[in-house]
Order: structure tokens, then C-alpha cells, then sequence
């Protein structure tokens, strides 16, 4: 049977550091505050790089990793909720970067759960016989969209980007199964505003708001917790394999009190659970990608170890992906 397997990883961030103590400078909070509620010491903010800049330079590396050729890119996806314009899709521009002439190329909106979408749509095309090769990124410049005199949501993001290139494989490994789920009822719990109406059949008096994050902190962590667990249930319920065989989760970056009272709700050791989450903050759809390169880099994970990728995001969106390291 076939599967669609990683072939390569990679991440990029930008270079400059914002640590607790600096957002101190321009919000009233400080390390304390921000590092005991969340686990977030510092982010990666951009000081000029766009969305599609740090997706290419994370897409360059998985592809560099891979052994494949631009060319041999079939299918580039981008999920992203910053992207650099409505159109063209941030994954044009990669495709364009990259020079992967052959490649179809979209951007997905799924929120912080946009890697796991990415993965298991390029899943579906891969196994359908439709495409072989696709290169999968996660990236955003979340820092577009903050209010930085808002100390519930700034303290809590950052800038980055993750990448995948998966391919059709016949041997074991890969994509064992996977979940995708979304609760629009909740839709108000996590929201980022677009261009209002204005035509010439509408008021012309209309005030243009900047787009921002807006969060309903604890209704979105009773979401993510119950949500993380449900999803690794999930997995090991169609798998039918035991939580004992899982190597590491890597959750969504969101919080580190999520994944702690995730941890205890599904009694599986938060050692292993992978947080970076104190280096980069909550990095929306690049931070399942950044982690699971972060792994692989490190030698972390060995052939036949068993990976569990959750995330949850606004929509409400969540999903999840078991993986056996091929």
C-alpha cells in the first residue's frame, strides 16, 4: 500500500530576539508574569522579512535535505494566516523562489492547525496517484497582526516558519493514519479581522480597522486541551496501537500549560511531549514543522520510532497526524 513519507525537514527564524524583558519596555508585563502563565522567555520577530521570505528559506532547507530538485516538486502548499497578499498565494511566490516550475501551488487557512491540514491535503494527493513529491510549509509573520498594547495576545506569538517535503512511498513507514476536525460554533474564540465592506452601495463613512489578533484566552485553553487529547485518542484508537509506543508528541506551540494539563488528562509523560515553545512563542502554523525539524536535526528520532503531530487553531480547527519515522 502506498503512503506518503517525510523526506526532509526544515525551519527558518528570523534572526532578531525579543525577549520578555523587552516586550517589559512597551507593555506593562515582565519575564515573571509572562514565563510562569505561558513558558514563553523570548520570540523571533521579523525586522523586514515577509511570510512568503521565511516559507521559502524553511521550503529551501527540507528541500535541500530531501535530494530532490525543484523540479520534482509537485504540489507546494503554504498554510499561512499572514500571508503577503490576498493573492498571489504565498505558495506562488515560493514556487517561483524556488524555481519549481512543475509544481501546483495554494495557501490554506487553517490557523495554528494549518501544518497538520497542509500535511494530510498533500497526503490525499500523494496516495491518489495524483502527485508524487510535495513540499509543505507552515510560516507566518504574526507580528503584523498584534496589538503590542495588548499584553494578553503580543507576549504570546512570534515569527517563523516550518517545512515538509513528503513523497509516495511503498515501504513501511510514513503516514499511519490521521484526524482533521473544526467547531465554527466557537468561531469568536480566536479572530483576526480582513478589509471591511466598502462599495458604493455602502456607507462611505466606514472607519478601516487594522487587522488584529484577538483571543478568548480561557475559553481557547479548555478548547486546546480537550482537543489534544481527543485527537491522540483518536489516533491510537484507529491505529490500534498503545501510548506506550509513542516516541514524542509534537504539539502545537500555543502554551505550555496546555500541554502539561493535556499530558496529565491522557497520562502520557510530558517528557514526552516536545516544547520549544520558551525560544520561539507561539508561532501559529509554523510551529509543529520548527519542532519536528528541530528533532530530526538533533538525531532525535530513529527509523520506526512512532510520531504523534496535534494541533489545534482558530476556526476552531484541530487535527492531528501518526507518523512512523521512515
Amino acid at each position: 500500500m502506498s503512503r506518503a513519507v517525510i523526506i526532509g525537514t526544515g525551519k527558518y527564524l528570523p534572526d532578531n530576539i525579543m525577549t520578555n524583558d523587552d516586550l517589559s519596555n512597551i507593555v506593562d508585563t515582565s519575564d515573571e508574569w509572562i514565563s510562569t502563565r505561558t513558558g514563553i522567555r523570548q520570540r523571533r520577530i521579523s525586522t523586514g522579512m515577509s511570510t512568503s521570505d521565511l516559507a521559502y528559506e524553511a521550503g529551501l532547507r527540507a528541500l535541500n535535505k530531501s535530494g530532490l530538485r525543484p523540479e520534482d516538486i509537485d504540489l507546494i502548499i503554504c498554510a499561512t494566516i499572514t500571508p503577503d497578499y490576498f493573492m498571489p498565494s504565498c505558495a506562488c511566490i515560493i514556487q517561483d523562489r524556488l524555481g519549481a516550475v512543475n509544481a501546483a501551488a495554494f495557501d490554506l487557512t487553517a490557523a495554528c492547525t494549518g501544518m497538520i491540514y497542509g500535511m494530510v491535503t498533500a497526503e490525499q494527493f500523494i496516495k491518489s496517484g495524483m502527485y508524487r513529491n510535495a513540499l509543505v510549509i507552515g510560516a507566518e509573520t504574526l507580528s503584523k497582526v498584534l496589538d503590542w498594547e495588548d499584553r494578553s495576545t503580543c507576549v504570546l506569538f512570534g515569527d517563523g516558519a516550518g517545512a515538509v517535503v513528503m513523497a509516495k512511498s511503498e515501504g513501511d513507514g510514513g503516514i499511519l493514519t490521521s484526524n482533521l476536525e473544526a467547531d465554527g460554533s466557537k468561531y469568536d474564540y480566536l479572530t483576526c479581522e480582513a478589509v471591511p465592506l466598502e462599495n458604493p452601495y455602502v456607507d462611505s463613512g466606514i472607519t478601516h480597522k487594522v487587522p488584529r489578533i484577538r483571543m478568548l484566552g480561557q475559553e481557547v485553553f479548555k478548547y486546546a486541551v480537550r482537543t489534544i487529547t481527543d485527537n491522540i485518542n483518536t489516533l491510537l484508537s484507529r491505529a490500534q496501537i498503545s501510548k506506550e509506543e509513542i516516541k514524542f508528541i509534537i504539539s502545537h506551540q500555543a502554551n505550555q500549560r496546555i500541554i502539561e494539563q493535556a499530558s496529565k488528562f491522557i497520562k502520557i509523560p510530558i517528557e514526552r511531549f516536545y516544547m520549544n515553545l520558551d525560544l520561539y512563542g507561539n508561532t501559529s502554523a509554523a510551529s509543529i514543522g520548527i519542532a519536528l525539524d528541530e528533532l530530526v536535526s538533533g538525531n532525535e528520532i530513529k527509523k520506526g520510532d512512532k510520531i504523534i503531530l496535534v494541533g489545534f487553531g482558530g476556526g476552531m480547527t484541530s487535527g492531528s497526524i501518526l507518523l512512523e519515522w521512515s
